[in-house]
């Protein structure tokens, strides 16, 4: 039995699923509404799955168990048999317990010396006259290590002073420096380089990559007054972040930070080319938000394969080239597409990995401290896979190596 298959039959079992003008209403799994399905020979449903793939859904499956129960008199009990077999056969994924404790409970040792091993790297630039700064990889340590805290500034000293005992910093710089580094545009494409060495010593483990953009909230408000409703709304601020990331272990390999409303398709290219200069690239996943002529040659230039969803009502007749082959293998071998396109949930999965852990919102009031600040978390993010990866995989990482 297909997965599609035993979530109908789940549906069927659970749900109440009704008629009403020559249409069944079976309810949505993921939120509060209701599909319609016309029922026949050729059934539809009104659900984005069968939108995009053009065959059979879940929603379809459970009309069709229901249909079949009310034609057997003995239908809830087979149903109810089936529903124990296929959830029997449903697949498992063990979790290495013994790994994922020990990664855990030494995290934040790791980390420091994780991010001090990184910091080591950065060019410390002359200064001619003033008094004596804060060593530059003094301060990204001190900004890095206070996002992994989510402590205030304040509260945070306490942590900074035990990383200057255990010699992670030469000095120890006062809680509104940090504040002020974070401010400075000049941090932004060092941070940028850090989150992308910290994903190198994961080049040999990821070879597929996820694309999508993510929203951090700020404090800040946008005010409009709705003529047509005659009344002022606001709504929050955000800072809209383009990430790529591997699949396996939802590192972050790239990442561009640009306006809150940029659209996402246009940035593939330039993230994905970023990306291919570190890793073997063999598979690029997108949704149909990122489905171009130019994004699939993109990805094609890497040498790689890209499964990009495809809009409901796109035609593969109006373009040729890499448009209307790709379009024709996910019209017409939907079964091997999926089969590698459901790996792109991983980049959700790496979304809220950064926001639980590192919230979801920003502390900062200015644009740069912004930006900066979110390319924290995700750096933050990235030493945590790495940690991950030693305990659970072996590896050694090693920074700013030529090799």
């Amino acid at each position: 039995m297909e997965p599609r298959q035993e979530r109908g039959l789940a549906i069927a079992n659970r749900c109440y699923i009704g008629q009403e003008k020559g249409f069944w209403l079976v309810p949505s799994q993921s939120s509060q509404g209701r599909y319609r399905v016309l029922d026949g020979d050729h059934p539809t449903c009104s659900c984005p799955d069968y939108e995009n793939r053009g065959e059979k859904c879940k929603h379809i499956f459970a009309v069709e168990y229901i249909v079949e129960f009310r034609k057997n008199s003995d239908g809830l009990q087979m149903m109810r048999e089936t529903l124990q077999v296929s959830e029997t056969r449903r697949p498992s994924y063990p979790q290495n317990w013994p790994a994922y404790n020990a990664a855990q409970t030494n995290e934040k040792q790791q980390f420091q010396s994780l991010l001090h091993d990184l910091c080591e790297g950065i060019a410390e630039p002359q200064q001619a006259k003033g008094r004596p700064r804060i060593p530059l990889s003094d301060a990204v340590f001190a900004a890095t290590f206070k996002i992994y805290s989510t402590f205030s500034g304040r509260r945070f000293m306490t942590d900074l002073r035990d990383a200057q005992a255990k010699g992670f910093i030469q000095r120890l710089p006062h809680y509104n420096s940090i504040f002020n580094y974070l401010e400075n545009p000049e941090l932004t494409p060092i941070l940028t380089a850090l989150i992308t060495q910290s994903a190198l010593p994961l080049k040999a483990i990821e070879n597929e990559f996820a694309i999508d953009s993510t929203g951090f909230m700020t404090s800040r408000f946008t005010r409009w007054f709705d003529k047509k409703y005659g009344t002022v709304r606001e709504e929050h601020d955000w800072v809209k972040a383009h990430i790529v990331c591997g699949v396996k272990t939802n590192v972050v390999t790239a990442v561009e930070i640009q306006g809150q409303h940029t659209n996402d398709s246009p940035l593939l290219p330039a993230l994905i080319n970023h990306t291919a200069k570190n890793f073997e690239v063999k598979e690029v996943l997108a949704d149909k938000g990122y489905s171009s002529a130019r994004n699939l040659e993109a990805v094609l230039a890497v040498n790689a394969t890209p499964y990009i969803a495809f809009k409901a009502k796109t035609r593969g007749n109006t373009r040729g080239g890499t448009w209307q082959k790709m379009f024709h293998y996910f019209s017409f071998n939907q079964e091997q597409f999926f089969a590698h396109y459901h790996k792109r949930s991983n980049i959700e999965s790496t979304v809220m990995m950064i926001k639980t852990k590192f919230r979801d919102h920003v502390r900062s009031k200015t644009d740069v401290a912004m930006k900066n600040e979110v390319l924290c978390k995700i750096l933050c993010h990235n030493i945590c896979c790495l940690i991950s990866a030693i305990h659970e995989l072996g590896i050694n990482p090693v920074f700013w190596s030529s090799n």
